[in-house]
């Protein structure tokens, strides 16, 4: 079987509008048909005013001329009325279809990137992901809005007005109709090549969009290293490609137009000469003649609306095979349904069982990794950058997947869990805290969305955040700015820990968390962690010793392995790794 086309791939992922979709294409196509009835008008009103009584109205009853274009006059406003009424109504369904699917497909696509595990990203440039959010789903709801519609009535205007031609006169449509095969196998052809062209277009435009994304998040560092012609530079080059990409689109899809309008130009003139002929010898009437002409140019002019037409179905076309593409890639992380009570998880030691894990492309950070993280205790974790210490913070949230072996907790493997669940049983706090530009009193809430102000300013207390909230004007209602850049790293940190003390999960751990602070805000950091750390299984992953001090059990990683383990007054004691980096971080050594 071929693969499934975008268009019918985007119609299945619409087919809960079918309905909609039925009643504005017949909205479409009834609009079209009011819309071709003015030329038969026109050929009526021509036949009263040169035939008088023996026009065609006159064989239908009405002998007098006058009454006759009364007639033509109220069937005139009553067409119009109609046309208009359908126009109104497409306009509204298609529209209104437009902004939904547009609306569905961008919260269907976000909700999907969300469920995709950290190695899922690792492999993507975010701000090609982004492009994809919306200026892919932009080009959709832009062809929905507007080309759907225009195709329905050019088929519309193909078939009603072949008919009225074959009705009047079978030789002069024979004529007529020789170039809508032309167009459309043209149509055609050009679609199938603009549709690689506008693919490339949008793969220049999701890499534009991650360097510009990647650009604005790192001006401190550009601007820094007064590095703005480099930037400028690669801008300008990614640029020239997106502009080079539709350069080629443009020069095939204008071409379109043009090549189109003289095949219809024969068309035009074959009406035009042998409908006159006929006329001329009698075998035509006067008025059916008009209705030709009038209809030869409602038929094929529309036509050169195809190239604008299929150029917008290509970009349309081209945006939908990379926003379904997200939508459809696989879920690496797989859902179970394991939800243990509160006081099962709170009592349970989590055990890694012979972990093998490896990043894509890349030897393995871990092999055959045992460890037992002790319930109710504190484990502090240390070692080299690289040594894996990090990548135990994914495998535990599911971030990544074991490639063998497996964690357990609750005497389950964590990959029977429900990942709601598991996530919710876990309070991350890293060292990269991503704030979001709402209010401090919001920011905390996050750790939980149902708390209650007293409850945010009752965590936000343990974690030492009330002294410097309330010296600013607008304290608790005080917006952070985008990423929180209006606060100072120790700040960002301790709502950080206010967020991880509101959620109060059964499992606390902190990344780093103390490692971009001076030692007045870690010595804060410190007592906020000691205090709601109590009687809580705590990992706190460090550099620096000091803060894992009073750890219950300290692990040495080195190379993915586990090379020391005791307590601070233990290691110490021991010539290793710990000892080394002890002496060197009191500056012993």
């Amino acid at each position: 079987m071929g693969e499934v086309g975008p268009f019918r791939r985007l119609l299945s992922h619409m087919k809960d509008h079918r309905k909609t979709i039925r009643l504005a294409s017949l909205c479409s196509v009834t609009n079209k048909i009011w819309d071709l009835a003015p030329p038969l008008l026109i050929g009526l009103a021509v036949d009263v005013v040169v035939l008088k009584e023996d026009s065609f109205l006159a064989s239908m009853g009405y002998s007098d001329p006058w009454n006759q274009l009364i007639l033509l006059s109220v069937l005139t406003f009553a067409i119009w009325g109609l046309e208009s009424l359908f126009e109104y109504f497409y306009g509204v369904l298609w529209r209104n279809l437009a902004q939904t699917v547009q609306h569905e497909l961008r919260l269907d696509t976000f909700n999907h990137v969300q469920k995709q595990g950290m190695g899922w990203f690792d492999e993507r440039q975010k701000g090609d992901i982004l492009a994809i959010l919306n200026d892919d789903i932009n080009q959709l709801e832009r062809f929905l809005d507007k080309g759907a519609n225009d195709l329905l009535q050019v088929s519309t205007t193909v078939l009603v007005v072949g008919a009225i031609f074959l009705f009047i006169s079978w030789e002069v449509a024979l004529f007529a109709i020789i170039p809508i095969p032309l167009i459309v196998w043209g149509s055609f052809k050009y679609q199938r090549s603009l549709e690689p062209k506008y693919a490339d277009v949008r793969n220049a435009a999701g890499k534009m969009n991650a360097l510009l994304e990647n650009d604005l998040s790192g001006m401190s560092t550009i601007q820094s290293f007064t590095s703005e012609e480099i930037e400028v530079d690669r801008v300008r080059n990614l640029s020239d490609d997106y502009r080079e990409a539709n350069r080629k689109a443009i020069r095939l899809s204008a071409a379109f137009t043009p090549l189109i309008r003289m095949a219809i130009l024969c068309g035009f003139t074959a009406t035009l000469l042998l409908g006159g002929w006929y006329t001329l010898e009698g075998d035509l009437a006067v008025g059916a003649y008009s209705v030709l002409v009038f209809m030869t140019q409602r038929l094929l002019w529309p036509l050169t609306r195809l190239g604008e037409t299929f150029d917008l179905y290509q970009r349309a076309m081209a945006s939908s095979t990379r926003v379904l593409d997200v939508l459809t890639s696989e879920i690496e992380i797989s859902e179970g349904a394991f939800t243990p009570k509160r006081d099962m998880i709170e009592n349970s030691e989590i055990v890694f069982e012979n972990v093998d894990f490896s990043y894509t492309g890349r030897e393995n950070t871990f092999s055959d990794l045992s460890l037992t993280l002790s319930a109710g205790k504190t484990t502090g974790i240390v070692g080299s950058t690289g040594a894996g210490k990090t990548t135990l913070t994914r495998l535990l949230l599911r971030f990544a997947q074991p490639n063998s072996g497996r964690i357990v907790w609750a005497g389950k493997g964590i990959d029977e869990w429900s990942l709601k669940h598991l996530r919710s049983s876990i309070a991350l706090v890293e060292q990269h805290i991503t704030l979001f530009p709402t209010s401090i009193l919001e920011n905390i809430r996050y750790g939980d969305a149902n708390a209650t102000d007293e409850e945010v300013y009752e965590a936000a207390k343990i974690a030492e955040v009330s002294e410097f909230v309330n010296s600013l004007p607008e304290k608790w209602d005080t917006m952070v700015g985008e990423g929180g850049y209006r606060l100072s790293g120790g700040q960002r940190q301790r709502l950080a820990i206010a967020r991880a003390v509101l959620k109060n999960a059964p499992l606390l751990i902190l990344d780093e968390a103390t490692s971009a602070v001076d030692n007045e805000t870690e010595a804060a950091l410190q007592r906020s962690i000691e205090l709601v750390g109590k009687d809580r299984t705590t990992v706190i992953i460090a550099h620096r010793l000091s803060t894992i001090r009073s750890a219950n059990t300290i692990l040495v990683m080195d190379n993915g392995k586990i090379v020391e383990r005791g307590t601070h007054d233990d290691l110490i004691q021991k010539e290793g790794i710990y000892q080394k980096l002890w002496k060197v971080q009191t500056g012993e050594k």
